[in-house]
C-alpha cells in the first residue's frame, strides 16, 4: 500500500477530504485494526482444543479407483439434546459430526509424496460442495499417481483392539492409516522410525456446513463496524501435525522473522500468536511479527541432523493460522502411541474453511522435499534475463521528461540498469490500461528509447477497477457480470485508489480469459514489445473492507466465499496477467509479471517482493529470512525493495543494502513518493561508487544467476538458499539466517549495523572459502572474525566450485549478449572443481525445445573438461552463440605453470597473473589463462602444462 497525498482542487474537495478521513485510518501499522488469535472464533475454538479430544476412528475401509478410503465417525458419538436451546451444539458441529461421516482418502505418487484428502460425504447432500482450490496442482504430478492394488494390516502399538492399514509410498517409506484412534503417519520402512503424522495428539476437528433452521440461528462475526453472515455456520478445520527427528521447521511465508520458525505456545514462548497466513495490505509491517502479510504459501519443511528434511503442504486458500508448539506443550497428556525414542516438532494448523487436501513429502534431502513440493505446485517460471539484472523503480517517476532525465543520469554515471518503473500516477485517473497524456503525451515513443539501448519499462495494473461509466474497463466487467458480488448479490464496491471501485472475480476461468484480452497492443493503447507489468494491491486491498481487504462473505464464481479462497485471490490475478503477456506474444515471449500477494503455485507465472518495507537497518536483516523462507517454498524470484520503500535511508543504510540486495534473485531499487529521491548518484561521489560496484558485481554475475535460475526451472532449487541447503548436516547452519548461500558456491554475509568495522562470518564444511575480492583463502568448518570494509559485504566463493562471469561493463544486460566469459575456477583440497553455464536466448519458450547451450565445466588432474549437458538434439540449429572464454581464474593453484594447451585445436594459451576483478580500485593478482578464446558451445579440454 501507500499513503495517500492528493492534488486538492476546489471541485473535488469534498470527494477527496473523504477519502483521505477513511484512508487515514489505513496509512500506518495499528495493531488493532487487524485481528488477532482471541478475536477470531475458529482460531480460539481450536487452541482451546485439549489432547486427545478428537474421537474419530476409521471405518469401512476399502481400495477405490486406486486410492484407500475410509470413513471417519465418532467412536462414542455423543448423545444430543434435540430440544436443547444450547448454542454451543450449534458452534462447536457436534449434532451435523454425529449424523455425517467424513470421508478420507489416500492417494500415493511417485517420488515419494503422500496426499490425503479429508472431506464431507457427498452423498449425504451437505448444504454446498466445499470448495478445494482449482489450478495449483499441476496436471503433470496427477499422472504420477501410483494406483493402489492391495493394503495390509498391522498391529501397530496403542492400537485399541482393530488393525492398522499400512500402503507402499515408495522405496524404503510405508504410509500407517491408524483406525483406532485415527491417525495418518509416514515411516521409514526399514528402521520403522515416523518422518510425519496427523493427529497424533488427537486435536483434528472439522466443522460441517450447516444451514439455518430457525430464525433464532445466528452465526455472524462481528470485528470492529463490519460483519460476516456466516450463511453456512463455522465451518474450520484443525488438526496437529508432528515432524519426528526434526531440529528445526521452516518455510509458511511470509512473516517478517526469523528463517527457523519460533515456538508459539509452551513454556518459554517468545510469540504468543500463530503464525497467520491471509494475505492483507500491511505496510511499515514490524519485524519480528508473526502477522500474516501479502502472501501466503501453507508449506513447511521441518530439518534436523538425525534424519533429514521432511515437509508437510495443505492446500487450502482460507485463512491459517499456525502453532508452532514449544517443548513441553503437552505435558502429561501426550498420546500414548508415540514414540517416545524419536525427537519430534509438534504443531497445529487451523483453518477458518475449505478441506484437508495433504501432501507430505519425505525427502529425505533439503532440495529432495523441494523438488516433491514443486512437482505438485509447479515448477518455477524461467524469467526473461532482462528480468535477472537491475530494476530502478519509484512512486512516481513524474513524467517523460523525468524519465529521460533518469534514464540519461544512469549513463553519465555508468551504471547498468534494465528496467524502469512506473507506479500509478502514471494512468488517467487511476483507470489502468491508460495513460495520463498531459505527463506522458508519447509513452510508445518514450518505451522505444529505451528499449534502443536495451532496456524495459513495467506499469502498473491493480485488481480494483475504477467505477466510471466511461472506462471502458468497467462497463464491460459490469455488463459481462464478471465483478466479486457482495453477500447480498450485487456488485462488490470497495474504496481503493480510483475512490470507489470493483474487483474482478479472477476465480472465473472465463474472467481471466477476458483479463488476458486487454493487453494486446490493441486494447492496451501506448503499450509495446518491451512494456511488462506489476501486479500489486492484490491481496485484495480494500481501503473500507474488514482488515483493509474484502469481506469474507462476498461471492465467486458457483457461490464460493470470499472466505474460501482469499489467499488464492492475488495467484489468480497474477495467472490472468501472465497469461495476457504470452497471449500478447502470440505464445512466444515469456511474460515479466511482479506481484506482491502470492500462494502455493504463484512462482510459475513471475516474481514477487517482500511489499512495504521501511529505511530500517532491522528492515535490511529481516529481508533475508524472508527471501530465503519464499525460496523454500517455490518462490524463487523474490526480493525486497532496495533502502526500504518507507523513510529516507541514511547512505550508509542504502549502501549496504545495495551491497546485499545485489544477491537477492529480484534486485529492485524502490521508494514512496513522500521520501527524498534515492537515485544512486544522489549521495555524494564515494557512495555513488559503492553503489555503482554493488550493480556492477550483479552484472558481472548475471551468467551465474541465470543458470541458477534454470536449475530453479527444472528442479525447483531456490537460487537464494539458507546455508543448511548445501550443508545439511552441518548443525551450525540450521538457525543461520544472516548469511546465506546463493547457488552452490556463494556465500554471502550481510552488514546489518551501521559503522560495523569486523563481522563474524561462519564458514561452512571442511574446504576453504576464497573472498571474491581479494581472492584469499578461508578455512571452513570455523567462524572468521573479518574487517568489513565500506565497499562491500563478505561474499565467497565455496572451494570445488567454476562460476561462469561476463566482466565487461555495459549500459544494460541486451548490450551483453555478445560479450565473452569468464571462468573462476576455487580449487578444493584435491585440486579440482565443478560448475555449469547455462544459455539461450533469453527470452522465448524456445528453449523448452532444446534451444539453449548447456555445459558442464569439470577441472580435475590440471585438465579443465567442457561437456554438454543439452539435448543432442541441439547442434546449433536451435540455438548457438559465437561467444568465447575469455579468461580463466585459478583460485589456489598448487603450482606456477606457463601454459597451458587447449584440445582438439592443438593450440597454446599463455598462464599469467592478472586481477580477481576488473574494477577501478586496486585488486589481487591471481592465476589466468589468458585469452583461450574457446567457444561456450564447444567440447574442448585446455591441459596446463
Amino acid at each position: 500500500m501507500k499513503s495517500f497525498k492528493p492534488h486538492l482542487t476546489s471541485l473535488f474537495f469534498f470527494f477527496l477530504l473523504s477519502f483521505f478521513l477513511i484512508f487515514t485510518s489505513v496509512s500506518s501499522w495499528k495493531k488493532d485494526e487487524f485481528r488477532n488469535c482471541n478475536q477470531t472464533p475458529f482460531c480460539n475454538r481450536a487452541r482451546s482444543r485439549k489432547p486427545n479430544s478428537c474421537s474419530l476412528i476409521a471405518v469401512d475401509v476399502k481400495i477405490s479407483d486406486g486410492d484407500l478410503v475410509a470413513k471417519l465417525i465418532p467412536k462414542n458419538p455423543p448423545q444430543i439434546d434435540h430440544n436443547s436451546t444450547d448454542s454451543s451444539n450449534q458452534e462447536n458441529g457436534v449434532e451435523d459430526l454425529v449424523q455425517k461421516p467424513l470421508i478420507l482418502r489416500f492417494s500415493a505418487y511417485q517420488d515419494g509424496v503422500l496426499r490425503v484428502k479429508i472431506d464431507e460425504d457427498q452423498t449425504l447432500n451437505p448444504p454446498k460442495k466445499r470448495f478445494e482450490v482449482p489450478s495449483v496442482i499441476e496436471s503433470d504430478f496427477l499422472e504420477k499417481k501410483l494406483w493402489l492394488q492391495r493394503y495390509s494390516e498391522e498391529k501397530i502399538d496403542g492400537d485399541s483392539g482393530v488393525s492398522s492399514i499400512v500402503v507402499y509410498l515408495a522405496d524404503g517409506y510405508e504410509a500407517i492409516l491408524r483406525r483406532d484412534p485415527f491417525e495418518v503417519f509416514v515411516r521409514d520402512k526399514n528402521g520403522g522410525n515416523r518422518v510425519i503424522s496427523i493427529n497424533s495428539h488427537g486435536l483434528f476437528d472439522f466443522e460441517q456446513l450447516r444451514v439455518k433452521k430457525n430464525e433464532g440461528d445466528n452465526w455472524e462475526e462481528n470485528f470492529r463496524s463490519h460483519t460476516d453472515t456466516r450463511p453456512y455456520g463455522p465451518q474450520s478445520i484443525s488438526f496437529d501435525v508432528s515432524f519426528y527427528d526434526a531440529d528445526f521447521v521452516y518455510g509458511i511465508p511470509e512473516h517478517a522473522t526469523s528463517l527457523a520458525l519460533k515456538p508459539t505456545r509452551g513454556p518459554g514462548i517468545e510469540f504468543s500468536e500463530p503464525y497467520r497466513l491471509f494475505n492483507l495490505d500491511v505496510f511499515e509491517y514490524l519485524h519480528e511479527s508473526p502477522f500474516g502479510l501479502y502472501g501466503s504459501i501453507p508449506f513447511m519443511l521441518a530439518h534436523g541432523k538425525a534424519r533429514g528434511t521432511s515437509g508437510f503442504f495443505w492446500l487450502n486458500a482460507a485463512e491459517m493460522q499456525i502453532d508452532v508448539l514449544g517443548d513441553g506443550w503437552d505435558a502429561g497428556e501426550s498420546r500414548l502411541s508415540l514414540p517416545s525414542e524419536q525427537k519430534r516438532i509438534d504443531t497445529l494448523w487451523m483453518s477458518e474453511a475449505g478441506i484437508i487436501d495433504a501432501f507430505f513429502f519425505v525427502g529425505p534431502g533439503p532440495k529432495d522435499v523441494v523438488r516433491q513440493y514443486v512437482s505438485v505446485t509447479g515448477m518455477p517460471a524461467m524469467p526473461q534475463h532482462f528480468a535477472t539484472a537491475y530494476h530502478q523503480c519509484r512512486w512516481n517517476y513524474r513524467d517523460e521528461e523525468d524519465v529521460y532525465h533518469v534514464d540519461s543520469k544512469f549513463d553519465e554515471y555508468d551504471i547498468p540498469y534494465d528496467v524502469l518503473w512506473l507506479d500509478i500516477e502514471h494512468t488517467d485517473g487511476k483507470k489502468y490500461f491508460t495513460w495520463d497524456r498531459m505527463l506522458f503525451p508519447n509513452p510508445e515513443e518514450m518505451q522505444n528509447k529505451l528499449a534502443g539501448k536495451g532496456r524495459r519499462m513495467v506499469t502498473i495494473v491493480d485488481p480494483h477497477i475504477k467505477r466510471d461509466e466511461s472506462y471502458y474497463i468497467h462497463k464491460e466487467a459490469s455488463e459481462k457480470g464478471h465483478y466479486v458480488k457482495d453477500a447480498t448479490g450485487k456488485d462488490y464496491d470497495g474504496w481503493c485508489w480510483p475512490g470507489s471501485s470493483s474487483y474482478l472475480d479472477m476465480l472465473s476461468p472465463e474472467v481471466r480469459e477476458w483479463w488476458a484480452e486487454k493487453f494486446s497492443y490493441k486494447n492496451y493503447v501506448g503499450s509495446t514489445p518491451s512494456l511488462y507489468i506489476w501486479n500489486d494491491m492484490n491481496e485484495p486491498s480494500v481501503f473500507n473492507g474488514p482488515e483493509v481487504t474484502m469481506p469474507r462473505d462476498a461471492l465467486h464464481v458457483g457461490g464460493v466465499e470470499h472466505r474460501e479462497l482469499h489467499n488464492s485471490y492475488g495467484y489468480y490475478f497474477h495467472m490472468g496477467t501472465a497469461g495476457g503477456l504470452v497471449k500478447r506474444g502470440e505464445g512466444k515471449d515469456r511474460p515479466f509479471v511482479l506481484s506482491r500477494a502470492f500462494f502455493a503455485g504463484s512462482q510459475r507465472y513471475g516474481a514477487v517482493w517482500t511489499g512495504d518495507n521501511t529505511a530500517e537497518w532491522e528492515q535490511l536483516r529481516v529481508s533475508v529470512p524472508m527471501v530465503l523462507a519464499m525460496g523454500l517454498t517455490g518462490i524463487t524470484f523474490s526480493g525486497a525493495d532496495i533502502g526500504g520503500f518507507f523513510g529516507n535511508p541514511e547512505p550508509e543504510l542504502l549502501v549496504r543494502w545495495y551491497q546485499l540486495g545485489a544477491y537477492y534473485p529480484f534486485f529492485r531499487g524502490h521508494a514512496h513518493h513522500d521520501t527524498k529521491r534515492r537515485e544512486p548518484w544522489l549521495f555524494g561521489e564515494r557512495n555513488t561508487e559503492r553503489m555503482r560496484d554493488a550493480i556492477r558485481i550483479r552484472y558481472m554475475l548475471l551468467p551465474y544467476f541465470y543458470t541458477l535460475f534454470r536449475e530453479s526451472n527444472t528442479t525447483g532449487a531456490p537460487v537464494m538458499r539458507p546455508l543448511w541447503m548445501e550443508f545439511p548436516s552441518d548443525e551450525a547452519t540450521f538457525n543461520n539466517d544472516e548469511a546465506f548461500m546463493v547457488g552452490n558456491s556463494i556465500l554471502v554475509q550481510g552488514v546489518y549495523t551501521e559503522q560495523t568495522k569486523h563481522e563474524s562470518v561462519y564458514l561452512p564444511g571442511d574446504q576453504y572459502w576464497y573472498d571474491m575480492r581479494t581472492g584469499a583463502a578461508y578455512k571452513g568448518g570455523v567462524i572468521h572474525k573479518l574487517e568489513v570494509s565500506d565497499d562491500g559485504v563478505p561474499a565467497f566463493q565455496r572451494a570445488g566450485t567454476i562460476i561462469p562471469r561476463k566482466d565487461r561493463y555495459r549500459r544494460s544486460s541486451t548490450q551483453m549478449v555478445n560479450d565473452p566469459y569468464t571462468l573462476v575456477i576455487a580449487l578444493n583440497s584435491s585440486q579440482s572443481a565443478e560448475g555449469e553455464l547455462y544459455v539461450d536466448d533469453g527470452k522465448s519458450f524456445e528453449f523448452q525445445r532444446g534451444a539453449y547451450i548447456h555445459r558442464r565445466f569439470i577441472f580435475t588432474d590440471g585438465k579443465l573438461t567442457s561437456l554438454n549437458l543439452a539435448p543432442s538434439s541441439n547442434d546449433g540449429r536451435l540455438f548457438s552463440t559465437e561467444c568465447v572464454i575469455e579468461r580463466i581464474i585459478l583460485l589456489g593453484h598448487n603450482a606456477r605453470p606457463k601454459s597451458a594447451l587447449i584440445e582438439p585445436f592443438k593450440k597454446e594459451a599463455e598462464i599469467e597473473m592478472g586481477p580477481l576483478r576488473v574494477q577501478q580500485s586496486q585488486t589481487t593478482s591471481v592465476l589466468t589463462i589468458r585469452k583461450p578464446n574457446v567457444r561456450i558451445s564447444d567440447d574442448w579440454t585446455i591441459q596446463i602444462l
